[in-house]
């Protein structure tokens, strides 16, 4: 079961780029698979505020999701660009993406797919115990570079948020609830451009360079005494009296291990006189660079898109404290339901443990009664006189 929350997204390279549009015509669902997955409206199953944390919800599990929203189309040149929405896996999470994508505004949102090419995918990504990380993965003259950090996500059932910034000097962060977890460069963290520097091609190890730093030592020289066999002969093992060499062929002893075997000889290492430290390669500037101050910019953004496999809500809210609550609530009252349950279960099984004994009982005693007795069919009242005498 995959399940993930997201109320409202903040974007923004500028205040007034804020997903402008009514609700009501900004999301376009994409028509390029017939069998996407369905949206609809919802806080979850626990929540700080039934109304205000309502958000877009995917409602069927193993399905795939496509979802746009167009908004103005700004550039984030000289401004920094943030990307910041919640994601809520209320179910425990088993394999699953909650990650956006930022599109230029030409997108057709009709034919929004997998393949689109867009300029950020950013959020979080679990599969399994192996894959639970936060995807930065920028695209970079047409091609998508992943982050070279392994930056950790959240794997509960609350609602987190996530934050991207990418600013204008071409550093970023990244934040979950608001605590920075990664930091860094684009030219550091992604392999968007050639290496400054690259070893020089032209240049080679000396064919006199000794990299050794200890030798064998010229003066040692194996003991005389040092070559013994690995196993020998049993010398306490007999020959069976009924071997039959006729039968069973030469008798040989069972091998076992020589105490005195000392292994392979190496003569001692001595420190290398010629020793000439590790042989660094040469590095030369990297003719295919050109360095780029504008690989944080990206013209015309325009589209929010949701390309998922799963769940999902967009919010913007401090709710964790509030929907945790109501989630240990409904945990505490699931289990007292399941104690009551169990209550229950014990009680009729304590009473119809007594059932039993009271028929059992009452079968002795009725056996007691077959019995056979001088008096037998002669009632007596009290004072011990027949009945009918009375």
């Amino acid at each position: 079961d995959i399940y993930l929350c997201m109320p409202f997204l903040t974007l923004s390279g500028h205040s007034e780029h804020l997903l402008p549009r009514p609700a009501s015509y900004r999301w376009v669902e994409s028509k390029h698979k017939s069998d996407y997955g369905q949206w609809k409206l919802s806080a979850g199953n626990f929540y700080g505020d039934a109304e205000a944390d309502k958000g877009i919800q995917t409602s069927q599990d193993a399905h795939f999701y496509a979802l746009s929203a167009l908004f103005e189309p700004f550039s984030n040149e000289g401004k920094p660009l943030v990307i910041q929405f919640t994601v809520k896996h209320e179910q425990k999470i088993d394999c699953g993406g909650g990650y956006v994508k930022l599109f230029p505004d030409d997108l057709d949102q009709s034919d929004m797919h997998g393949d689109s090419q867009y300029y950020i995918m950013f959020g979080p990504d679990i599969c399994g115990y192996s894959t639970k990380k936060v995807h930065v993965i920028i695209n970079y003259k047409g091609q998508n570079h992943l982050i070279k950090k392994d930056i950790k996500c959240k794997d509960d059932e609350l609602t987190h948020l996530y934050t991207l910034i990418v600013n204008p000097d071409q550093t970023y962060e990244v934040k979950i609830d608001n605590e920075k977890v990664e930091s860094g460069s684009f030219g550091d963290d992604w392999d968007m451009l050639p290496l400054k520097k690259i070893k020089d091609p032209e240049a080679k190890k000396p064919s006199d360079w000794d990299d050794r730093a200890e030798i064998d030592d010229p003066s040692d020289t194996k003991p005389e005494d040092w070559d013994k066999p690995e196993t020998i002969p049993d010398p306490d093992a007999k020959k069976p009296d009924d071997w039959d060499e006729d039968m069973d062929g030469e008798w040989e002893p069972p091998m076992i291990a020589n105490s005195e075997y000392k292994g392979e000889w190496k003569p001692k290492q001595i420190d290398n006189p010629d020793y000439k430290g590790t042989w660094v390669h040469p590095e030369i500037d990297n003719p295919e660079y050109t360095h780029d101050a504008t690989m944080y910019k990206f013209n015309n953004i325009g589209v929010l898109g949701l390309d998922l496999w799963q769940v999902i809500i967009l919010h913007y809210s401090p709710i964790r404290g509030p929907e945790k609550k109501m989630k240990n609530e409904q945990e505490d009252m699931e289990r007292k339901l399941r104690e009551e349950e169990e209550k229950e279960k014990n009680k009729e099984d304590t009473e119809g443990d007594d059932e039993d004994d009271k028929e059992d009982g009452e079968e002795e005693e009725g056996e007691d009664d077959e019995e056979p007795d001088d008096d037998a069919g002669i009632e007596e009242d009290n004072n011990g006189k027949p009945k009918d005498e009375l």
